[in-house]
């Protein structure tokens, strides 16, 4: 099994290398990127479709038998209980703007958990990935989420999702800075993620995030040491799920504060 899950993280991480490296060439040709919109400031281009495509073709080649699940093409089914979930661009909306914050992301999940997880920002060059069980790491280097014990300690990412109340995360901005914290957004739900796997920032919170944005990202939180509120495996693929993640000292009040912002409780 491990050596495996080690195949097929080395697989994602050079696929997302080369997935971004084609990402590059459409984002160095903004003047002649076809843009269209899904909805309000819900982005999709040619090269989201394109590097989609590529990499789904990769994934079929090499494990012919699996699952895809992807942001712009349709689901494909697989019989080995793997499934492949990808967002070919994470972050178009800065993409098509030539703002350098966008990624390559891919997961690989069997029976709704993620075992391997891959974040590739090819603007920086920076690969984020790992394996269950496998600890995360950032170009060959481990990460470690934050050591923080109070909000005033760094800065919380927060998302902003289509599929929640806008009100909501105002309310959760408040409450973060109330504690002395302040918030950070850079329109990457992923690479905010990683940024939270390695300490970066101090945690990440999103309302609601679709599977192939989010999975990744709390996989390699969650090898860092980091506290990830757990997806529900049998909804998280079609559904989503709400992310909450932190450092294991700083989780237990990012909690606190999400109950009273999304007005849940345990």
């Amino acid at each position: 099994m491990t050596h495996d899950l080690d195949d097929r993280m080395h697989f994602a991480i050079d696929l997302a290398r080369r997935a971004g490296e084609l990402g590059l060439k459409y984002f160095r040709d903004l003047d002649n990127l076809t843009v269209e919109s899904k909805g309000h400031q819900d982005l999709v281009s040619e090269g989201d479709r394109e590097v989609e495509l590529f990499i789904r073709a990769a994934i079929a080649e090499a494990y012919p038998q699996d699952g895809i699940v992807g942001e712009e093409h349709a689901a494909v089914a697989g019989t080995t209980g793997h499934v492949w979930v990808i967002d070919p661009i994470d972050g178009t909306a800065n993409f098509v703007r030539g703002i350098p914050a966008w990624c390559v992301v891919i997961a690989c999940a069997r029976d709704g958990e993620t075992e391997v997880g891959v974040i590739h920002e090819p603007s920086t060059d920076e690969t984020f990935y790992g394996r269950l069980g496998g600890g995360a790491f950032l170009n060959g280097k481990p990460i470690k989420a934050s050591d923080a014990t109070s909000l005033s300690e760094g800065s919380v990412g927060t998302g902003l999702s289509n599929r929640a109340s806008t009100t909501n995360v105002v309310v959760l901005i408040g409450l973060i800075m109330g504690e002395g914290g302040v918030f950070y957004r850079n329109a990457s739900g992923a690479l905010m993620l990683a940024y939270a796997a390695s300490g970066r920032l101090i945690g990440y919170i999103e309302e609601h995030m679709n599977a192939w944005d989010c999975l990744a990202g709390m996989l390699l939180v969650q090898e860092a040491g980091g506290t990830v509120l757990k997806a529900d495996p049998k909804r998280v693929l079609a559904q989503g799920t709400r992310v909450i993640t932190g450092g294991k000292h700083i989780f237990p009040k990012l909690q606190l504060l999400c109950e009273t912002a999304f007005g849940f409780t345990r």
